[in-house]
């Protein structure tokens, strides 16, 4: 995934498909805390097992933000890997776009922070949709590009979820993790979309923060209460999630006319090793086409679908011309999925 200004001909073939862009990745990075923090740490604290904590979500270890350390910090040392991987300098950049659910604070936005250490004076605004971010901020900073508006646009998730989980519940305390995940767009090297995105904000106490806000403002009480902290109803997370992304995905492959049989590979939100490989047979795929990093990362909210991206290019799964699913899910509740074609010249 190198720059390419011109679309190609496959490109702008693509790009006469209804809701397909003819905008690709130029650059990935990834930032993550020095900190690993394993399955036996959380042993040694909580009512729980190595063997308890990898059966029911394959998740073997995470990492932890340095103390000195914000979500603004993990977002920038991955900003200017992505930058880096491009080719290209914090000038070149028309918009920052930070996906993320822990913001430095409540006011400002995270963007400008992010694009102020970088160097870069565009256009900066967050993207607040949970661990569904990236793909909500994929659609914003693609069509940017696609109609002439910015170009090129550095998106970021970024998350300090350890921040905001109660150390004390072994239900949530264990899943998550630090970390921060960009890449950078720009016209041709393939294309993005169909988008589809959705949500239910009835059922947004499923997975909530609930203190700090307008409408539970903090206060001696709602801290005492342990109101800041995440909390989540497991059973009904994981039926949603595998229902909505799988039909979110079939949803993208029907609007692109495109078989199931020709894609190459899913990258989900790593929140749950079994959750990914539902969603994988619910669609069509194998369960070996789920690309899972959650083993080594944890959840990582707005952040797991960017490092799962740059892992599985690592990997060397992101081929020339493969087709590959986007498709995550979130507090909100929230829920979105696209296809991303790599260039048949491998770009």
């Amino acid at each position: 995934m190198s720059r390419q200004v011109d679309p190609s001909p496959s490109d702008a073939a693509a790009a006469s498909k209804e809701g397909v862009l003819p905008v690709g990745i130029v650059g990935l990075g990834v930032d993550l805390p020095d900190e690993v923090v394993t399955n036996d740490d959380w042993a040694a604290v909580l009512d729980t097992s190595d063997e308890w904590i990898r059966t029911r979500t394959g998740i073997r270890e995470r990492r932890r933000i340095d103390d000195d350390d914000s979500t603004s910090d993990l977002a920038v040392r991955a900003g200017r890997a992505a930058l880096d991987d491009a080719g290209l300098q914090p000038e070149d950049v028309s918009a920052v776009i930070v996906a993320t659910t822990t913001p430095d604070h409540v006011m400002p936005q995270t963007g400008p922070i992010v694009a102020g250490k970088l160097g870069i004076e565009s256009a900066a605004f967050d993207v607040g949709a949970a661990c569904t971010g990236f793909i909500y901020g994929l659609q914003v900073a693609a069509t940017l590009v696609a109609t002439g508006q910015q170009e090129p646009v550095l998106l970021i998730g970024a998350e300090a979820l350890t921040r905001f989980i109660d150390e004390q519940d072994r239900s949530t305390a264990v899943l998550f993790g630090d970390g921060a995940g960009a890449c950078v767009l720009a016209s041709g090297n393939g294309s993005l979309g169909p988008f589809d995105l959705g949500s239910d904000g009835s059922l947004a106490d499923t997975l909530i923060v609930p203190a700090g806000g307008a409408s539970e403002p903090a206060s001696e009480e709602t801290v005492a209460a342990r109101r800041h902290f995440l909390t989540m109803e497991g059973g009904e997370t994981y039926r949603h999630a595998v229902a909505r992304m799988a039909a979110s995905c079939r949803t993208v492959l029907d609007q692109a006319g495109v078989d199931v049989e020709t894609v190459d590979l899913l990258v989900g939100h790593q929140a749950n090793e079994r959750i990914l490989k539902a969603v994988a047979s619910r669609v069509g795929l194998s369960e070996e086409q789920a690309f899972i990093d959650i083993d080594r990362v944890g959840n990582t909210s707005a952040a797991s679908i960017p490092i799962a991206l740059a892992d599985a290019r690592d990997d060397g799964l992101l081929k020339p011309g493969a087709r590959v699913l986007l498709t995550g899910f979130g507090a909100g509740l929230t829920w979105g999925s696209c296809l991303l074609t790599v260039p048949e010249d491998g770009g």
